[in-house]
């Protein structure tokens, strides 16, 4: 009689996107600005410092303080919004404003991984109310991104979770934990040199049109350099990511919404500064 020998099957695996200026062209909190005015929840002020915003964040980025200055911005500006009407605004507006701004060549990473069985999460600085809906779209299995705190339907003002930084590694490594991932064979892919705790976390990391301080980061340490430039709609090359067959799971949601606006923080520090 043959002995059958059970084989043990290997950890799961995933892959980790940072989302704006490595998965979309622009930045998705800066994005949805026309939107938020049309819906009477920022003024025309506010947009045209999101237009300004958009132009430095896509020129250079933004560095550590910027973005916390940008933190501060959000918290104020989005107090007392409605979360469910910030909900129906994405929901009427993402595949207008960001379908046609997603990188074929993240698109592509995207549909490779999932061929290979390994789960795509997002994560993202920016909240859920923008980053759950961007998941949805392009097929990711979790998001993790910044939460604020709501009570009775609406923003208070005040960030209960930061997806930033060594946050970012810090919820990657839960999710690991929980689902059964293998982070040293699993994969991250960031722009931005404030990511780099999130790249060190797994086992392949990818510089992705990264800023000036992670492409020194990564030559130094030997990481892969890529370069993404076509922008593309999901439904002129991969249908199928367009209609995911699995749901998102939202590890760490919140408004962003607000985000939209915080465009205008990069236009706040330089006032600061004068």
């Amino acid at each position: 009689m043959l002995a059958l020998v059970e084989i043990p099957s290997l950890p799961r695996t995933a892959a980790f996107f940072d989302l704006d200026k490595t998965v979309i062209a622009k930045s998705s909190t800066l994005t949805f600005g026309k939107s938020f005015y049309r819906g009477g929840l920022i003024n025309r002020r506010a947009v045209l410092r999101t237009a300004y915003a958009q132009f430095v964040y896509l020129a250079g980025g933004a560095d550590h303080d910027q973005m916390e200055r940008m933190r501060e911005y959000l918290s104020a500006l989005c107090r007392g919004w409605n979360v469910q009407q910030v909900r129906e605004i994405v929901a009427e507006t993402i595949h207008d404003l960001i379908d046609p701004i997603i990188y074929d060549e993240a698109a592509s990473l995207i549909e490779e991984h999932h061929l290979a069985g390994r789960d795509v999460v997002i994560v993202s600085t920016s909240g859920a109310e923008v980053v759950e809906p961007i998941g949805r779209l392009i097929g990711a299995d979790h998001v993790v991104a910044t939460r604020m705190v709501v009570e009775g339907g609406c923003f208070t003002g005040e960030v209960e979770y930061y997806a930033y930084g060594p946050t970012k590694a810090e919820a990657i490594e839960e999710l690991a934990r929980s689902e059964g991932y293998d982070l040293s064979r699993s994969f991250a892919y960031s722009d931005s040199a404030t990511d780099v705790p999130m790249l060190e976390s797994v086992g392949h990391p990818y510089a992705v049109n990264p800023d000036r301080a992670l492409r020194k980061e990564a030559l130094s340490r030997d990481w892969p350099v890529l370069s993404f430039s076509r922008p593309v709609r999901l439904k002129q090359r991969v249908p199928s990511l367009s209609m995911p067959s699995r749901p998102v799971i939202a590890v760490a949601g919140a408004a962003i919404a607000a985000a939209a606006t915080t465009a205008g923080l990069v236009w706040y520090a330089s006032k600061r500064r004068d």
